[in-house]
């Protein structure tokens, strides 16, 4: 692990557990450089890292501000499990299977998918809970030639672990589509929707792996009022 991901790391820590609450402001980039005994390039980039993660924003002439974290904050840019997301936020949650079960692509899945036709997939569906609460309606589609095997304690745990670390999957990136939807039955039946709650955010995601391969196809369907989705751009003049 590099340095400013060991401070990155560090900080994190503090902001979790609330030893920096919500609305206090980190110590400067000078204290911080003399508390971990490093340069002020590795204090920046470590809360860039910090900025990336939602955890901070920079105010100008005050420093480095700690977010109130009553949304959960999801990254449009990169590629992040679930699991990986809750263990960076901190948040308790569960993962529930409504449905798992193998299928053959048929016309409009391959449209949709991007999947050839008559492919053999594993189609998954889940609900995640945060405080008894559903708030994301996920549908995975997975080529089985991939994932032969695939079970509900392995899709109620983290499906990447399993990918990467059981079958030795190599994911590299995905497409990603964002969007606002109208609420469907299957988000009526599943979500914990109010009789307001009119729009759900979709994003649709083609993952694929390092050899340019698509093996999944993903909707999460997110309640509108439980998350913000965050991402970090750099001017680059053309």
């Amino acid at each position: 692990m590099k340095r400013y991901e060991e401070v990155y790391k560090d900080i994190e820590k503090k902001i979790l557990s609330g030893s920096f609450p919500a609305g206090s402001y980190l110590p400067s980039e000078n204290e911080l450089k003399e508390e971990f005994l490093v340069s002020r390039e590795t204090i920046r980039k470590a809360l860039n890292l910090l900025m990336n993660a939602g955890l901070i924003q920079k105010k100008q002439g005050k420093g480095s501000m700690v977010i109130e974290r009553k949304l959960l904050n999801f990254p449009v840019s990169g590629l992040t499990s679930y699991k990986e997301l809750q263990r960076q936020q901190g948040f308790t949650s569960k993962t529930k299977v409504v449905k798992l079960f193998k299928k053959k692509i048929n016309a409009l899945d391959a449209e949709r998918t991007g999947f050839p036709l008559d492919s053999e997939v594993w189609y998954l569906l889940r609900e995640r809970l945060i405080d008894g609460k559903s708030v994301v309606l996920d549908e995975d589609i997975l080529l089985t030639s991939f994932i032969p095997n695939l079970t509900v304690e392995i899709a109620e745990n983290s499906i990447y672990d399993y990918f990467e670390n059981e079958l030795g999957l190599e994911i590299a990136y995905a497409e990603k589509e964002i969007t606002i939807s109208s609420v469907n039955d299957e988000d009526k039946l599943y979500l914990a929707l109010s009789t307001n709650d009119i729009n759900v955010v979709s994003i649709k995601s083609r993952v694929y792996l390092s050899d340019s391969t698509l093996f999944q196809y993903t909707e999460s369907r997110h309640r509108v009022d439980k998350f913000r989705f965050v991402d970090f751009a750099r001017r680059n003049k053309i």
